[in-house]
């Protein structure tokens, strides 16, 4: 998956947008993070899980999926290799991420 691809995906969420956050794009419902692009590198994404949605997505996916260092790992920020991820286990992971932050 590019970049480019991943952001279609984010922005086709309701009410989603676009901004920039730590010199990396970011996507936004009402004023919360649910997804962003470029961190830590550029073939990486990253969705705000809960814990369990990260827990389940890295024990299925490891290859794929992997939490953030730090605090925010441990709250479900769950990095994202665009690499190796297909269309429909993204747009899977950021409908989820979408809907922990839209609700």
């Amino acid at each position: 998956m590019t970049s480019d691809e991943f952001r279609r995906l984010a922005l086709s969420m309701p009410h989603a947008v676009e901004h920039a956050h730590m010199n990396h794009p970011d996507f936004r419902v009402g004023k919360k993070i649910f997804a962003t692009l470029g961190y830590p590198d550029g073939k990486s994404g990253m969705v705000k899980l809960n814990p369990e949605q990260q827990e389940l997505l890295v024990s299925e996916k490891p290859e794929i999926f992997t939490p953030a260092n730090g605090a925010w790992g441990k709250r479900g920020s769950t990095l994202i290799d665009l690499e190796r991820i297909d269309e429909g286990t993204a747009a899977s992971a950021i409908q989820m991420a979408w809907e922990n932050v839209a609700t």
